[in-house]
């Protein structure tokens, strides 16, 4: 019975040995960085996807960088956190997501300071785009053309509704006689915004509303 007893409690202690060694293995892949005083807790294998990179370098055991570490063990980075968000969940999975208030260009300073040279590519392809695309605020102008008599302007100034706006009045002159009086007629350009995918009914060509502003500026 006593041997038995004993071959439990050496047993038992084995398993303990194990646990300890496998908690210690655990903990040596868990990175603690404080950035410009923000905590991030990541993995090695995270900071080691680039091999070129500063992260990767910081994280070696036999690392040639000199860096300070503060009273909780974390690696200490002078760099603004809000920026090193991207960088590091990039590293996590490999795709590029920003947040619609943070910088494109705050994200690229990072990614050249760490030297993470794909995320620098993808950050770089993310702001031309930004600048050579269409803005996705950007909106299109309906034109169109009205022909009305003198005594209608009052009445269509009234009815004007949709956000229509005015761009330009034409006096077309004197085209009909009403009694000893003679009656002017207008042509009216208005527009409307319409967004980037304005209904083809109520587009009139471009040429046209032009050429109508160009005849009113000679009037």
């Amino acid at each position: 019975m006593a041997g038995h007893v004993g071959g439990g409690g050496f047993t038992n202690s084995n398993e303990n040995i194990q646990r300890y060694n496998n908690e210690r293995r655990s903990s040596k892949q868990w990175v603690k960085l404080n950035v410009g005083g923000t905590y991030f807790l990541t993995t090695k294998t995270t900071l080691s996807r680039d091999t070129n990179s500063f992260l990767y370098r910081l994280v070696q055991e036999d690392s040639d960088l000199i860096s300070d570490r503060d009273e909780t063990g974390a690696y200490l980075i002078d760099r603004d956190p809000t920026y090193f968000s991207p960088v590091l969940n990039y590293l996590r999975h490999g795709k590029l997501v920003i947040n619609n208030d943070i910088a494109e260009e705050g994200v690229l300073e990072e990614a050249e300071f760490y030297n993470i040279t794909e995320l620098i590519k993808l950050v770089k392809e993310r702001i031309s785009q930004r600048e050579t695309g269409p803005s996705k605020d950007s909106k299109n102008h309906v034109y169109r053309v009205l022909q009305f008599h003198e005594e209608e302007l009052t009445q269509m100034v009234s009815s004007m509704s949709d956000g229509w706006k005015f761009e330009q009045l034409i006096n077309i002159g004197s085209q009909y006689n009403y009694g000893s009086e003679d009656h002017a007629e207008f042509l009216c350009v208005v527009s409307r915004e319409c967004g980037n995918n304005p209904n083809s009914n109520d587009i009139e060509p471009t040429d046209r509303a032009m050429v109508l502003q160009q005849k009113g500026s000679r009037i």
